[in-house]
């Protein structure tokens, strides 16, 4: 027993005499609380809504005060035509809209059956199923409140755009592309300095002929090529196999897949410039993969996140991929909004990677 006591404290002393370590034993647990706390959520609120009232009588009033007296509900835009709502839901300005037509609030008045459409965004298929769920709540409330418990609500008909069926696997492939990329392109890249270091052949690196843009050329490389294979087959493969059809452009949708992969070699690089052993780089890209997957949207949707969470996600490359890749799967997403998408990307991806280059630089020396 006395020599497991000793062999285990001088293995806890070893482990907190390095700064490096102390620092990973405390920072990256913290981190995760944070950001599992606050972003992985299957809660939905906050959400967006559009209306379309062409009844502005008491009816449809009170189903819209009901709307905005939700606590799930966040801001309402008011539509003014149907060209207003798809594009609306076009541009992922609202993830539902209400349409009452003309004679809603006569035919309610007078007894007669009603109904009140509900257009849903399909590309997220589980927040709006349950998005649909609060407006046929809200709508069946309000009914009661006006006409009276004794009496039929008015019925809900649902119809979901970009996916009919919300069919989850729908949004679970394209989305599963960003994943997959991130994992790989993060993973592999934060091993490659370090690995030179901890195996003795960095100094080599030093003193051979190669200027330090060709090494760092040279290592880029073959993530590069890993996560552009992995995307490759996920594209097929979701088409082939599991059926989720592709209405977009090939070329627009590598175009978003290149930028994508240069920012995040960036943040591996970065990560394994810092880091001396094989294992803080391993630790360092498993706290950079967490938040990038968690603060896209993939998990549970950004505006169900706290304001400053959402303030912190514009400076994460995967939620500009996620919407180019659910974009070019599911609705032909034109040029002119991919372009959207697709600066930030080009932005994150030169800052990334001078911040990488630069530190590298400075490590060589």
């Amino acid at each position: 027993m006395s020599a497991l006591r000793a062999i285990t404290i001088k293995e806890i002393w070893a482990l907190l005499r390095d700064p490096k370590s102390r620092i990973v034993l405390v920072i990256p647990p913290l981190l995760q609380l944070v950001i599992f706390s606050f972003a992985s959520t299957l809660e939905v609120k906050n959400v967006d809504v559009g209306v379309l009232d062409r009844s502005t009588g008491t009816a449809s009033v009170e189903i819209v005060n009901r709307l905005a007296g939700s606590r799930n509900i966040g801001t309402i835009q008011r539509l003014r035509s149907h060209e207003d709502l798809a594009e609306a839901i076009d541009r992922q300005e609202v993830i539902a809209a209400l349409v009452i037509e003309p004679d809603f609030d006569r035919a309610f008045a007078s007894g007669k059956p009603t109904q009140v459409g509900v257009v849903l965004d399909g590309r997220r298929s589980n927040a709006a199923q349950i998005v649909g769920g609060y407006l046929q709540q809200i709508v069946a409330d309000a009914g009661a409140s006006v006409r009276g418990t004794e009496r039929a609500p008015p019925v809900v008909v649902a119809i979901n755009w970009f996916n009919p069926n919300l069919d989850y696997i729908w949004f679970n492939l394209p989305s599963l592309i960003v994943v997959i990329v991130s994992v790989a392109g993060l993973s592999i890249t934060a091993q490659t300095v370090a690995r030179e270091r901890e195996l003795g052949t960095f100094d080599q690196l030093m003193v051979s002929p190669l200027s330090v843009r060709e090494i760092l050329i040279g290592k880029m490389v073959p993530p590069f090529l890993v996560g552009f294979l992995n995307a490759t087959v996920y594209l097929v493969v979701a088409q082939v196999v599991f059926g989720v059809p592709f209405t977009g452009s090939v070329l627009l949708f590598y175009l978003g897949l290149i930028a994508y992969l240069m920012a995040l070699i960036g943040v591996g690089m970065f990560v394994s410039a810092l880091s001396m052993t094989q294992q803080q780089a391993f630790l360092g890209s498993f706290v950079a993969t967490v938040p990038v997957i968690l603060l896209s949207g993939f998990a549970s949707p950004i505006g169900n996140m706290p304001q400053w969470l959402q303030i912190i996600t514009y400076a994460n490359p995967a939620r500009y991929f996620l919407e180019i890749s659910l974009g070019q799967f599911l609705k032909a997403q034109p040029a002119a909004v991919v372009l959207g998408e697709l600066w930030p990307l080009v932005l994150i991806a030169a800052v990334t990677l001078a911040a990488a280059a630069w530190l590298f630089r400075a490590r060589m020396e």
